[in-house]
């Protein structure tokens, strides 16, 4: 599956659990850690913890894993390294603290609508 495939299976699993305000940048261009960024949000951890979950557990079905998960414990910010994707699932409020999406406008903000089936 290429970085882009993978891209788009997260951003459909993201919308299909109700994340709120998904963002998928193309970061390729402006680091080397990762080919795309997904980002993604929801107003209670129990819900940050739930997107995750299908994440990691659809990706799973499919021989996928992550190489590697921080935050889950406090779940305001969890995220999940994909090595070529990175996804951060953030609690509402966190996201706006942080502001990701500002960090990375360098980056190419995929059209998340075209992206979901």
């Amino acid at each position: 599956m290429t970085s882009f495939e993978l891209t788009k299976e997260i951003v459909n699993i993201l919308d299909n659990k109700k994340a709120d305000n998904i963002q998928a940048i193309k970061v390729d261009d402006v680091t080397v850690m990762a080919d795309y960024f997904i980002i993604a949000s929801t107003t209670n951890t129990s819900h940050v913890k739930s997107l995750v979950d299908e994440v990691e557990f659809v990706l799973k079905q499919k021989g996928i894993v992550p190489r590697h998960i921080e935050g889950y414990q406090h779940a305001n910010w969890i995220v999940l390294d994909y090595s070529d994707v990175i996804v951060h699932v953030f609690l509402e409020e966190t996201r706006e603290y942080y502001n990701l999406d500002r960090l990375w406008a360098d980056g190419t903000v995929l059209d998340v609508n075209e992206l979901i089936d």
